[in-house]
């Protein structure tokens, strides 16, 4: 085995991916730009760094259950209300997630909550290293639903606890059962002032009692939700309308 191919799989054998398939392009370099050994060590180091950071996002994205195409290079910005367009850059720098701060958007359907969470979370992910999850609040209660019929909710709640911000999506269309609504309080209250959640929905928190059913909980629920968030508002017209018409008048351009 030549000297060359030992350190390669040395390298390998050592976790060092990235300095196993580069370290000969690099000594090539270092030798036609006369680098001190520390540089070229320095380079390596980095190449191996920024190709785990690569990888990391890339794992992070896949555990998100983001939806494809909700970025924030398709989100519509200029039809968000300017309150909210203000507020964007200093949210996507993610410090509310280190305080365990929520973000709750309301609005009616197609204003773009989901959207606008899910572009927020992709950010947050690329650019800050967080670890997020996408999910309907109907498919999280029925999870814990049927972890908790196999006494198995505390270990569903610990791997759920790994990540820093949760998205639960329309928890407005979850019209809970006295189970449904125990398990999902359980969940909000279990990352109270630890982890972060994104909660849209289509109702007002006066209308909150069609989803918790007994007043106690609804308040219980709300007070845990406000009391570290910031709320924001989409009204205006439907996203979805919107594009529909301007699809249709294209359409009718091109005939």
């Amino acid at each position: 085995m030549s000297k060359a191919a030992s350190l390669a799989m040395k390298l390998r054998s050592l976790c060092l991916t990235a300095m196993s398939t580069e370290y000969e392009k690099l000594a090539q370099r270092a030798g036609q730009e006369g680098w001190t050994p520390i540089r070229y060590l320095e380079y390596l180091c980095d190449t191996e760094l920024a190709e785990r950071s690569r990888r990391k996002t890339e794992r992070f994205l896949k555990q998100s259950d983001l939806p494809p195409g909700k970025t924030l290079e398709s989100l519509r910005q200029e039809a968000l209300p300017v309150k909210i367009r203000r507020q964007l850059p200093t949210i996507m720098e993610g410090d509310w997630v280190e305080r365990a701060e929520n973000i709750l958007a309301f609005g009616l359907p197609g204003r773009g909550k989901t959207h606008l969470v899910c572009a927020i979370a992709r950010e947050l992910i690329l650019k800050r290293d967080y670890r997020v999850y996408f999910t309907t609040t109907f498919h999280l209660v029925q999870k814990l639903l049927l972890a908790k019929r196999d006494l198995k909710i505390e270990a569903l709640l610990d791997k759920l606890d790994r990540f820093d911000v949760m998205i639960l999506d329309d928890i407005g269309y979850v019209q809970q059962s006295r189970d449904e609504m125990e398990v999902l309080f359980t969940f909000l209250a279990e990352r109270y002032e630890r982890k972060s959640l994104m909660i849209t929905s289509n109702l007002i928190f006066s209308e909150w009692d069609k989803i918790f059913k007994d007043p106690m909980t609804t308040a219980a629920a709300i007070d845990r939700l406000v009391h570290h968030a910031l709320i924001l508002e989409l009204d205006g017209d439907s996203y979805r309308a919107k594009n529909a018409k301007d699809r249709k008048q294209k359409g009718g351009e091109t005939n």
